[in-house]
C-alpha cells in the first residue's frame, strides 16, 4: 500500500471538556451583560409598558410620541444627530484620505492617528467647558474674532443654541470618523487605481466608478455609528445648554427626575424605550453594512 493509499485518520472531535471550559470562560461576560445591560433594559421596558400602579398600559408609549414637548425633543435629536453625522462623515473621510496620502510613519500620520483616538472620546463636561471658554460670550476665540471685526454674537450666534451644540458635536464626530473609515480606505488596492489610469480613467472617474462604490457600505456604516453616537450624547448637551434645548436624553432626565411634570417617570421610561429602538435600528443597519463591506475586504 502506497503512501497515497494510506487511510486518513478522521479529524479529532472537540472534547466536551474544552466546550465546558470555553463556556465557563464566557460566564463572567454573560453575567456582566445580564446585570448591566439586561437588567436596565428590563426595567425600562417594564416601566414603559405599565402605569405607576404596575398595571399594563400603552399610555406612556403613546404619550412619548404624541405630546408636543416630547415630539419636539425627538425631532431636535434626530436633526442634530443626522446633521452632525453627515458633516463628521464627509470631513472625517476627506481628512483620513488626506492623511493616508502621506508616507507611512510620517509625523502627520502619527499625530492625526493619536489625536483622533483622544479627541473621539473627549466629551461631556470638559468638552462643554472648552467650547464655552473658546466660543462663549467672553471666550478667547470670540474676543479675538471681535477684535478682528467679526462679532459672532451680534450675528445671532450663541454657544448654547442648537448651532453651537452641533458645532460641539462635530468636534468629536470628525475624529471618530477618521478612526472608523481609515481601515476601509487602507483596503483600497493601488492596483485598482493603476488599472483605471491605464485604461484612461481620470481621478474623478476612479473615485466615482470604483472607490466610492466599494467604500459605500463602510461609509454608510460609519455614518450610522456617528448618528448613534450623537443621538445618545447627554452630558455635553446638558452642560452646554443647561437643558434649554429640547433633546431626547435631556427630556428623559427631566421626566425621571420630575422637573417638568410630577409622576411622569413612566413616560420617561417610554422615552428611553424609544431611544433603545432607534439605537437598535442603527446597530442592525451598521451590522448589515459591515457585512457588505467585508465581502471585498476579505478578497
Amino acid at each position: 500500500m502506497t503512501l497515497l493509499e494510506a487511510p486518513v485518520a478522521p479529524p479529532e472531535k472537540a472534547r466536551p471538556e474544552r466546550s465546558w471550559r470555553a463556556a465557563l470562560g464566557l460566564a463572567p461576560f454573560v453575567a456582566y451583560l445580564l446585570v448591566f445591560l439586561g437588567g436596565p433594559l428590563y426595567f425600562v421596558i417594564s416601566g414603559a409598558l405599565s402605569d405607576p400602579d404596575g398595571r399594563p398600559t400603552l399610555d406612556n408609549v403613546i404619550a412619548s410620541v404624541t405630546q408636543p414637548q416630547y415630539r419636539a425633543a425627538f425631532t431636535s435629536s434626530i436633526v442634530l444627530s443626522a446633521g452632525t453625522a453627515l458633516v463628521g462623515a464627509v470631513a472625517g473621510a476627506f481628512l483620513a484620505q488626506a492623511v493616508l496620502t502621506s508616507r507611512p510613519g510620517s509625523p502627520l500620520r502619527r499625530i492625526v492617528s493619536t489625536g483622533s483616538g483622544v479627541l473621539a472620546y473627549f466629551g461631556g463636561v470638559p468638552l462643554a467647558f472648552a467650547f464655552i471658554a473658546a466660543l462663549g460670550q467672553t471666550g478667547l476665540a470670540t474676543r479675538f474674532l471681535r477684535s478682528a471685526g467679526l462679532d459672532l454674537y451680534a450675528s445671532g450666534f450663541r454657544i448654547d443654541s442648537l448651532t453651537g451644540l452641533a458645532l460641539t458635536y462635530v468636534y468629536f464626530q470628525i475624529p471618530l470618523m477618521v478612526i472608523l473609515i481609515t481601515p476601509a480606505l487602507e483596503g483600497l488596492l493601488p492596483q485598482w487605481r493603476e488599472a483605471a489610469e491605464n485604461l484612461g480613467a481620470s481621478a474623478w472617474t476612479y473615485w466615482r466608478r470604483i472607490a466610492l462604490p466599494v467604500l459605500a457600505p463602510a461609509l454608510g456604516g460609519a455614518t450610522l455609528v456617528l448618528f448613534g453616537n450623537a443621538f445618545a450624547a447627554y452630558a455635553t448637551a446638558l452642560a452646554l445648554t443647561s437643558g434649554s434645548i429640547p433633546l431626547l436624553p435631556t427630556a428623559i432626565a427631566s421626566a425621571l427626575s420630575g422637573n417638568v411634570l410630577a409622576g411622569a417617570q413612566n413616560v420617561g421610561l417610554a422615552l428611553g424605550l424609544d431611544m433603545v429602538l432607534v439605537i437598535a435600528v442603527v446597530m442592525v443597519g451598521y451590522v448589515f453594512l459591515q457585512r457588505r463591506a467585508s465581502r471585498w475586504q476579505a478578497r
